[in-house]
């Protein structure tokens, strides 16, 4: 071919993409990135194993872990090597195609807790790996798993460098790797959901040095954009906080631009002490990776009383729009709705209508009048006001009890929280989740699993005894503390919600030790944050009331720091039937391909099954689920993620079950695909225990024999 040839055929390449150059996002036959890279697609274009042979995939490997438990982990692979995070928050380096460790390293802080893995960067032979083990962002050497001395405190930078001082000692931590750009670490964060919680600002760290570079604040201070969004005096970080990026971000490399889905404002259901929309929650933000100057953003949620945070990274896609291939961002919401804007100017790529939503009957609560629906792709997951009573589940035999539930709810798109049940459908866990969506980046198809769990969100009139300055003598302080901090998830009673996967703390003393304890308060573990904002003398008082050995002290916690709404979450409660499974009908968990040039579903097939109920082989519930899929060029779609346990690969054009296998135990987390001499593998956490299911401590390796 003479070189005029091969500059039309390059410049024809450029064209069919929109000048958008995706070798320039990522390998897509590696994975050295979160989530196969930083467009966030899970996709790749390795071709060993396809529709007609991945019947015969089997386990490769095994790694077992050094602890057990729920792990959330996404691996990379670089040069052989596969790295991530076990359950207890270890590091690890495996030998990519033998499993065999490499090396292992546990922080002197490492307890429990969710990792979803780590990030990634190297200059020469300068390799470094990088995760967050409590408050703290640690910097290994990835040849050895050493700290790096010069990063920071002796390998560490805490991540309450860069926050107002009213925040030093609340809560933070981060549960997803962080975005590398050139030399930056830009850091996604978890804090507490509750009033006073730490806010959520972006910041990025030199990778050498840990040096904080620059710091976007997304609860904007006087003069910043978004602050007339918010009461005066809430950039000061006393009665709201969060507004941040716990599911991480997204990257386009070429042109620079961060693309981060933030979460919603604290308190979570009760926004009195923060009246307006509360700009930038619950917002897609694109900043300048370079220095965090803003881009544009949208909001998908006005006022937020629902925990609608923004649940995982967007997907950078290219879409067709009126003949022209456009550079998308997609992001995916726990409603059920896929938002898709150009990537450069934020314009939607659908029209979107601003609806009116009901009015707030709390005193001192003031909902927004209007919420954004987009009019397509329509939405992956059922919402609560189609529902009618002939929505209960076939399977219960309390479906009288049910429909009065189900017909005595408020059902309402956009209900605001009070004191009757409101019917969240998709629940708090979405919809979509954690693990995010798959996505083919060129044809512009997106492939999301969903949760079809209906909660009940209900609200109380705080008891006013337990108001700072207002002791109570009928209640010790340990219970005072309680009922502020746990009772909405472990109950006023300590029996917890089991169903809801909140564990039984009425005889806790039976199994776990007082220290234990203390360090799950003050670290989190799981979906508990923790609280390391409560004094030593009340954390005493909490463990000694949970214990049953509380002193009769006639004092009253110290809840001075802690304001107090006047109306309080009661806590998180499933619709379920007499048996605990879901109390709607069946599909339980579904997987579904969406068309985002046109905004039509493709095809959308259930996912998983429900043991111990009929024809599960030919007519199956599907479950709930959480991790995300993996998509390849040639045809397959690769997910675990369900209750069940297992892991399926489906045909991605048609939907269709291919072949499905038992996992040692439930994978709660996205896959990642790589090939190693000439191998292709894929790879996985088992941890189980999340939804009740039993414990694992494996990273399973399958290929093909």
């Amino acid at each position: 071919m003479n070189l005029f040839m091969k500059t039309i055929c390059i410049l024809g390449v450029v064209y069919f993409l929109g000048g958008c150059t995706f070798s320039d996002q990522s390998n897509y036959d590696s994975w050295t990135e979160y989530l196969g890279g930083p467009d966030r697609n899970h996709y790749s274009t390795l071709s060993q194993i396809d529709t007609n042979n991945v019947a015969h995939l089997e386990i490769e490997w095994i790694y077992e872990t050094p602890d057990s438990g729920q792990m959330q982990m996404n691996p990379v692979m670089i040069n052989g090597v596969v790295y991530g995070v076990t359950a207890a928050l270890k590091a690890f380096a495996l030998d990519a195609a033998t499993g065999k460790e490499l090396w292992l390293y546990k922080d002197s802080a490492s307890t429990s807790g969710t990792c979803r893995g780590v990030a990634y960067w190297e200059d020469g032979n300068d390799k470094r790996i990088f995760y967050t083990v409590g408050a703290n962002l640690l910097a290994l050497n990835a040849m050895d798993g050493k700290l790096i001395p010069t990063f920071g405190n002796n390998g560490k930078v805490n991540l309450h460098t860069g926050l107002p001082d009213q925040a030093k000692d609340k809560y933070i931590t981060s549960t997803t790797p962080g975005t590398i750009f050139k030399n930056l670490i830009i850091m996604p964060v978890r804090v507490d959901e509750n009033a006073g919680a730490a806010p959520g600002h972006i910041r990025a760290f030199d990778v050498r040095t840990g040096k904080l570079i620059w710091t976007f604040h997304t609860i904007p201070q006087p003069g910043e954009k978004g602050y007339e969004t918010w009461p005066k005096e809430a950039y000061k970080n006393i009665n709201v906080g969060a507004v941040n990026n716990w599911a991480g971000m997204a990257l386009d490399k070429k042109t620079g631009i961060l693309f981060i889905p933030l979460g919603s404002a604290a308190p979570d259901f009760y926004g009195a002490n923060r009246k307006g929309p509360n700009l930038f929650a619950n917002c897609l933000l694109a900043l300048n990776a370079d220095d965090g100057t803003y881009k544009w953003h949208f909001q998908m949620i006005h006022h937020d009383l629902w925990d609608r945070d923004l649940p995982a990274p967007p997907n950078l896609i290219v879409v067709t729009k009126n003949g022209k291939h456009v550079d998308a961002v997609a992001q995916v919401t726990k409603q059920g709705y896929v938002y898709v804007f150009d990537r450069k100017t934020g314009e939607s790529m659908f029209p979107i209508n601003e609806i009116a939503a009901p009015v707030s009957s709390l005193p001192g609560e003031q909902a927004w009048s209007s919420q954004p629906v987009p009019s397509l792709p329509k939405p992956f997951a059922r919402e609560a006001f189609l529902l009618t009573e002939n929505d209960v589940s076939p399977f219960a035999t309390n479906k009288e009890e049910l429909k009065h539930l189900l017909t005595s709810s408020d059902k309402r798109l956009f209900a605001p929280p009070d004191t009757n049940n409101v019917l969240l459908l998709p629940g708090y866990d979405g919809g979509a989740e954690y693990g995010g969506a798959a996505a083919d980046p060129f044809n512009g198809i997106l492939y999301v699993n969903a949760n079809e769990m209906a909660w009940f969100l209900r609200m109380e009139r705080h008891n006013e005894s337990l108001h700072p300055g207002k002791p109570n003598q009928q209640i010790s302080a340990g219970e005072q503390i309680y009922s502020i901090y746990c009772s909405s998830c472990h109950g006023e009673d300590k029996r917890g919600i089991a169903s809801s996967g909140y564990p039984d703390l009425s005889n806790i003393a039976q199994k776990q030790a007082q220290q234990y304890v203390l360090q799950i308060i003050n670290n989190g573990k799981g979906m508990m944050p923790g609280f390391p904002n409560i004094t030593k003398e009340d954390k005493r008082r909490l463990v000694e009331y949970l214990y049953g050995v509380e002193k009769k002290e006639a004092v009253s916690a110290d809840l001075s720091i802690i304001p107090q709404d006047l109306y309080k979450f009661t806590g998180y409660t499933k619709f379920l039937d007499e048996k605990g499974l879901p109390a709607i009908t069946p599909p339980w968990g579904t997987l579904t391909s969406i068309d985002l040039n046109t905004g039509k579903h493709i095809w959308q097939t259930t996912l998983g099954i429900t043991p111990g109920l009929p024809n599960q082989e030919t007519n199956p519930t599907g479950c709930e689920n959480y991790g995300g899929p993996i998509v390849t060029e040639n045809g397959l779609l690769l997910i675990a993620g369900t209750k069940d346990g297992m892991f399926r690969a489906f045909n991605k054009y048609t939907g269709k079950l291919l072949w499905q296998t038992k996992l040692p135990a439930a994978s709660f987390a996205t896959p990642a695909m790589y090939s190693v001499n000439g191998k292709q593998y894929i790879v996985m956490a088992c941890g189980g225990e999340k939804l009740g299911t039993p414990k694992g401590n494996t990273i399973v390796a399958f290929a093909l024999k």
